[in-house]
């Protein structure tokens, strides 16, 4: 007698299709992306201007000017400087209170410019950037220290809102350009 061949009973696959789509569905729902923030950089309120801008050549004294090179060569008021210095030079712009007529005349008129090369590496911008904010957050948590014999995180913010006041943060970003000569 001759064996009958058996078939292979078949999986029933009809439902696969949806599971998949239930599958995918749920991963896009429950994924979370993240999203790059920045440089979170508070910008002052627009004002309409009142009165007339001081004279140019007044003000000259009071902006420290900082150029970073497309060699990521830091230049402070054209001169090479080493990123090390950067924190006490700006301190001592801020704080001058027109002792040094190269520095400001007051941290109310304290301006720091910082303008960048096209070919600036991102990582020496924020370097240069973070050396900038370190000196304002030194200048302010001294005051503080001296003022409230606490530091400037610890103050209530209306303390602390004195403080800016008394050391405003003027940091001034020019939108980056070839310096090297050969772009526009």
């Amino acid at each position: 007698m001759a064996k009958k061949k058996r078939e292979a009973p078949e999986i029933n696959a009809s439902s696969m299709a949806d599971i998949a789509f239930l599958l995918l569905i749920f991963f896009l729902v429950t994924t979370t992306m993240d999203v790059d923030k920045g440089i979170v950089a508070t910008l002052p309120p627009w004002v309409p201007e009142q009165e007339p801008p001081e004279d140019v050549e007044a003000n000259a004294r009071n902006v420290l000017e900082i150029l970073v090179n497309a060699n990521d060569q830091l230049l402070v008021e054209g001169e090479v400087m080493d990123i090390k210095d950067l924190k006490g030079i700006t301190i001592k712009h801020i704080t001058n209170n027109g002792v040094d007529p190269d520095f400001s005349l007051s941290p109310q008129k304290a301006i720091v410019s910082l303008k960048n090369d096209k070919g600036t590496s991102y990582g020496r911008y924020l370097s240069v950037y973070d050396r900038l904010r370190a000196a304002y957050n030194q200048v302010r948590n001294d005051f503080s220290m001296n003022t409230y014999g606490k530091a400037y995180d610890d103050l209530e913010k209306v303390d602390q809102k004195k403080v800016r006041e008394v050391y405003p943060l003027k940091l001034s970003e020019a939108e980056p350009k070839d310096y090297s000569g050969g772009g526009q």
